[in-house]
């Protein structure tokens, strides 16, 4: 499938994209502020995938090698944007622990809605920090950031989510 996507076999290339597209667009919801910025980031991750297929090499996950182009497309598309992350001052927040079954409660679906309703900057570090795997020096020369912007972001948006967890899942009073 792979040759076949490096000549252009369109066959092939449908196929590719029937298998990755849904763990493709997952990917992309988690950056994108809505559905429809989302399915432009995958659109644009499959013409930079297509484009650049020859470059894979066939070391390490092939998944994880178009993982990076989709995160690498999201990225861009916010570059481009000119988003502002947030870099008010390190604010102190004790660390509470949320208890466990309180996010176990939580559906995957939930969980991703919660994240994507972060302030932007905090929505990228997040993903990138904990989702992708990027430490705060390959996230500060991503974004072009410093690194303690990225640790702040990353407190931020964990401290946001636990707040908003918390409140989700809250036995409401009648």
């Amino acid at each position: 499938m792979i040759e076949g996507c490096v000549r252009q076999d369109a066959s092939c290339q449908k196929q590719l994209f029937l298998l990755y597209s849904r763990k493709m667009m997952t990917v992309c919801l988690r950056y994108a502020r809505n559905r429809a910025d989302a399915e432009d980031i995958l659109q644009d991750g499959f013409v930079r995938l297509f484009q650049n297929i020859k470059q894979y090499k066939g070391k390490g996950s092939f998944e994880g090698w178009i993982r990076r182009i989709f995160v690498n497309a999201s990225l861009k598309k916010y570059q481009a944007k000119k988003w502002n992350m947030e870099q008010s001052g390190l604010d102190y927040h004790q660390n509470e622990a949320v208890d466990a079954t309180v996010i176990s409660s939580l559906s995957e679906k939930e969980i991703i809605e919660q994240i994507r309703q972060l302030p932007e900057g905090y929505r990228v570090v997040f993903n990138m920090y904990v989702i992708e795997g990027y430490s705060h020096k390959e996230i500060s020369e991503t974004l072009g950031i410093n690194e303690a912007t990225s640790r702040t972001q990353l407190l931020k948006a964990r401290k946001h989510l636990q707040n908003k967890i918390t409140t989700m899942t809250m036995p409401h009073e009648s």
